[in-house]
């Protein structure tokens, strides 16, 4: 009560007041802060959430160099007019092996975190290639150079790097990158190992431009996944702990 009553001491007193936010920045910090010591993890289990694959993260890799996200988010939040336009909102999971994340609020295209499986590979491939031959509306630009061969070289070092910051890469997978990159870009290699590894992976050639894995291949590959890990329709909340 006394420090209430001499509150104009310590508002015209330059010492004092530093003192008094630096005190008061201390106290509401740590009202923050020390509660997520108390708890293992501030991200929840859902299951069906697992590491990119090889071409996934190569698309990715993509998406963020083409700065896609300058337009697109990937974050719906729990707001009735964003779930019934896009679906369930984003949960937390969903970006744990994002590095780094999609989520935001700049939309100046709709948000992405569900378009897998929406359109067909086709459609992206015509999408990407020349927006305004599927939405005539469309201001995005044309990405048709990505018709051009993925550059796979670096791919074993990408996914050790991300396992370095927690992305829970098996020796397995790195030693099968190349071989799992090249088998879900085609329509007739042998893929049961590849599914083992990365569930629900979007398979097949996408661009049917070149026989080779182009990095339309990819990008397309890491749109396709996006939103489909999770199956909302049996997800209970007891399930997310």
């Amino acid at each position: 009560m006394s420090i209430l009553k001499h509150h104009a001491k310590i508002e015209t007193n330059v010492l004092l007041l530093m003192v008094g936010i630096l005190l008061t920045v201390i106290i509401g910090g740590l009202v923050e802060v020390l509660p997520l010591f108390t708890i293992q993890s501030t991200i929840e289990k859902v299951d069906g959430i697992r590491p990119y694959s090889p071409l996934e993260q190569e698309g990715r890799d993509i998406y963020v160099r083409e700065g896609c996200y300058l337009c697109h988010s990937q974050m719906i939040r729990p707001f009735r007019d964003e779930v019934e336009r896009y679906g369930h909102y984003s949960l937390a999971a969903e970006s744990m092996y994002d590095h780094p994340f999609q989520w935001g609020s700049k939309r100046t295209g709709p948000d992405l975190a569900r378009v897998g499986g929406k359109y067909t590979n086709d459609w992206h491939v015509r999408h990407l290639t020349n927006p305004r031959s599927v939405v005539p509306e469309s201001i995005m630009p044309n990405y048709a150079f990505l018709h051009r061969p993925l550059d796979t070289s670096d791919i074993v070092a990408k996914m050790k790097t991300l396992r370095v910051v927690g992305v829970p890469y098996t020796e397995d997978d790195i030693a099968n990158a190349k071989a799992d990159l090249v088998a879900q870009a085609s329509d007739s290699a042998n893929t049961d190992a590849l599914l083992q590894r990365y569930p629900k992976a979007s398979l097949g050639k996408k661009d049917k431009t070149s026989t080779s894995v182009t990095e339309m291949d990819a990008l397309i590959a890491y749109l396709q996944v996006l939103g489909t890990m999770v199956d909302f329709s049996t997800m209970k909340p007891d399930a997310i702990r």
